[in-house]
Order: C-alpha cells, then structure tokens, then sequence
C-alpha cells in the first residue's frame, strides 16, 4: 500500500535551489519505506520578467552516477508551463540555473512500505531477480552488483562515489 502527497516548491531568485530528500537525516535511510517524487508541472509565475529565460536543471542519482540537466526552458510569451511525468527517487536537487522566475515546481510524493512487497515493484520481483542473478552466475557472466554512490542532501556539491 503506498500514499500520495502532493509536492509543491518555487525556485526564484532569493531561493535559486530546492532540495527534495525526505531522508534528510542519517538515522532515517534505512527505514523500510520507499519514496519516489513525481514531478508533473514546471510553472512559470506571473511576475516573470518579459525576456528573460528560465532555465530548470534537476541534479539527481542515474543508475551509475550523478546528473545535472535541464528539465525546462520557459519565458514569457513563449512557453509558460510544462507538462511532464518525470519520476526520481531521493535526494533530489531543482536549480534555476538562469533567469529569476519565480517558477514553480508541481507533483507528487509518493510513499510506500517497500518491506510489505505491495508497492511499484510487486511481490515477484525479488524472485525474478535472484533467479536472473543466478543464470547469469551460470553463464559465467554474472555482474556484480552496484553500490549507488551517495548525493549530499546539501545544494552546491556532490559526494564522490565507494570503491
């Protein structure tokens, strides 16, 4: 069983960067609750200056490294709002890395007990995946598997990656 939140922050010049990391604190990482963050709407606010691009870039965790990229461009008279469905998991960095807004970021936190093998992935998926691991062991061709490097929860920097 998972629930739903609805997410909301703005991004302007006074406050240029937003973190999402409902994990925020050490002590929490290793409940066993899953949190995605759905991300349905970039908005450009109505006091948005006239010629001014602004730029939205979303710095988060792929499944081998971190990323920062653009996910909208909006100005006034040409594009005020952009429908998306972009999905991320913890922690999760929104800058305006041009223009001063204020735009504003809507979607949904979605939470759910990730022990109670209910949410997005299903009751089987575990058993899938142990019987993928052990053909591929069988193959000879078995991949280890990936410890995801750590993202800081603070704006401005990253952690480097375990070896």
């Amino acid at each position: 069983m998972s629930d739903e939140y609805f997410y909301g922050v703005t991004l302007n010049s006074a406050t240029p960067t937003q973190t999402w990391d409902p994990f925020n604190n050490g002590d929490d990482q290793d409940m066993a609750v899953s949190n995605k963050l759905l991300v349905k709407l970039l908005l450009l606010g109505h006091e948005a200056a006239a010629d001014e691009y602004n730029v939205v870039e979303v710095t988060t965790q792929t499944i081998d490294d971190v990323i920062k990229i653009p996910i909208g461009v909006l100005k006034v008279g040409e594009t005020r709002n952009i429908c998306m469905e972009l999905e991320f998991v913890a922690p999760v960095i929104f800058t305006l890395i041009k223009g001063a807004g204020p735009v504003h970021i809507h979607g949904h936190h979605l939470i759910g007990e990730s022990s109670m093998g209910d949410t997005w992935g299903g009751e089987g998926m575990e058993e899938e995946e142990d019987e993928d691991a052990e053909e591929e062991e069988g193959n000879g061709s078995a991949r280890r598997k990936q410890k995801f490097p750590k993202m800081i929860t603070k704006p401005g920097g990253l952690a480097r990656k375990r070896k």
